[in-house]
């Protein structure tokens, strides 16, 4: 990387991941455009991006509305990078699902059309390689896996419905328009205040984690690790395709109660 470090936007930047995304790049001297989506009462993580923007002249805030292409172009120009954190804060069923497909591809579009534009890092998930009818019979699950579609509509696994859907839709699009591209797909994300700050989309990454903690693939991953593993992504030139990204695989009772304890007061202490 050159010296002058490269402006780059964060879209989302008021989720949880985003938020933690642009304190990494501020932290390595990026310029930052945080694109934020305000709907209804300002969350606290907006209330700190507006008062970081105040002190720190190489952060400019922005509000978009990913259905709104243009409100995109506007906070991408001039950026070489897109960090892609889309997440609906008040959890997910299926009309979220089309809505965040459509963001998605509306994202995608704008980058096409952003001349500056080197690479897209998106922010997926690993719900979108592990649910499937017959998940108990799994020897492997790695980046060439996807969810099944009809099989998490069945479940009413919304959030892995929309992380699936998006992340492919991204891809479609991305390789059409020759884009470079690569998605990091994040284990269960904790952190810092992690139940206040993102309790809807952690309880919306849980259902089935009683199935996933039984075929061992319920992964958990600190969400600085993730920053600086989305950062090292765009950084790195030799970076492609999907990347699974986790610290730990809870195998054990004892790590599973470690992990409630950890989600606290969201998750119930009861042994089940």
């Amino acid at each position: 990387m050159d010296h002058e470090k490269p402006a780059a936007c964060v879209l989302d930047a008021s989720t949880y991941v985003g938020f933690w995304i642009l304190k990494g790049l501020l932290n390595r001297g990026y310029t930052v455009h945080a694109a934020i989506q305000i709907k209804g009462s300002e969350t606290d993580i907006v209330k700190k991006i507006k008062e970081m923007e105040r002190v720190e002249e190489r952060l400019s805030v922005f509000s978009v509305d990913t259905l709104d292409y243009h409100s995109i172009l506007v906070a991408l120009k001039g950026c070489s990078a897109l960090f892609c954190c889309l997440d609906c804060p008040d959890g997910y069923d299926d009309l979220i699902v089309d809505l965040e497909v459509r963001g998605a591809i509306n994202v995608v579009e704008a980058c096409a059309q952003t001349d500056s534009m080197q690479k897209i890092v998106f922010t997926s998930s690993l719900t979108a390689a592990i649910w499937r009818e017959n998940i108990c019979s799994q020897t492997d699950v790695d980046e060439r896996c996807w969810s099944d579609q009809d099989f998490c509509r069945k479940m009413k696994l919304w959030y892995a419905l929309a992380k699936t859907l998006s992340e492919q839709a991204a891809w479609a699009l991305a390789m059409d328009r020759m884009l470079n591209m690569v998605s990091v797909n994040a284990g269960l994300v904790v952190g810092p205040a992690v139940a206040q700050q993102n309790p809807c989309s952690t309880m919306s990454y849980l259902k089935g984690a009683a199935e996933m903690f039984e075929n061992g693939v319920l992964a958990v991953v600190d969400v600085k690790f993730l920053a600086d593993v989305h950062i090292r992504a765009f950084e790195d030139s030799s970076t492609i395709g999907r990347y699974f990204c986790f610290n730990q695989i809870v195998h054990t009772e004892e790590e599973a109660v470690k992990l409630v304890e950890t989600l606290s007061p969201l998750l119930s202490s009861q042994p089940k």
